[in-house]
């Protein structure tokens, strides 16, 4: 039996990318647009799998990190959570805060109000398998001097109502659009959940 040796000419194309792209000789393929369609879409294939593990996070603004902190952790009992990679690339100028109530925010629109936003970790918490919450200052106290969480999102306050309502945390819906609850931790203060739509 005789075997000949199989030499492949580098004009024609591949048997394994004639099937992708028929007729596409290889000198077109490896030339520098080829090199860079090809850079591109291993770009794309990467980025979009990178945004699409990464979990969903809910952001909230609060009067006072420290009574926060015991909230989350003590009163809910949510796990604290790893930052994301991709918040640590200044996403906190995509909030929005330009169009957020001066109701919500606090007095002091100096240097301490924005300090949450300047500052990539605050608090964060696991609130389900995918999804994060990310605790930051800037809210201003509510009526009677009661702790304010402010939310963007009402999905992220019906998460947040559910844990209450599973710990047996007293509460109290004062709105259902938007979203507004009072909720009464273990150390008796009140904290008014609010959900602030544009």
């Amino acid at each position: 039996m005789n075997l000949m040796p199989c030499i492949i000419n580098p004009v024609e194309p591949l048997p394994v990318m004639a099937a992708f792209w028929p007729g596409l000789p290889l000198d077109s393929l490896f030339s520098t647009q080829g090199v860079m369609v090809m850079l591109l879409v291993a770009y794309a294939g990467a980025m979009w799998m990178f945004l699409s593990s990464a979990p969903k996070v809910h952001t909230v603004m609060v009067s006072d990190l420290e009574a926060a902190r015991q909230f989350y952790e003590g009163d809910l009992r949510l796990a604290t959570a790893e930052v994301p990679l991709h918040y640590y690339y200044n996403y906190e100028q995509t909030l929005g805060l330009s169009g957020v109530d001066p109701l919500y925010m606090s007095a002091d629109l100096g240097r301490s109000a924005t300090k949450g936003f300047t500052n990539p970790d605050g608090l964060w918490y696991q609130l389900k398998k995918n999804v994060q919450l990310h605790v930051i200052s800037g809210a201003s106290p509510g009526e009677k001097n009661r702790q304010r969480h402010v939310c963007f999102d009402r999905d992220c306050l019906e998460q947040v109502l559910m844990r209450v309502e599973t710990r047996r945390l007293k509460f109290k819906v004062r709105r259902e659009k938007p979203l507004n609850f009072l909720v009464k931790d273990y150390e008796d203060r009140v904290i008014e959940m609010a959900e602030v739509t544009s």
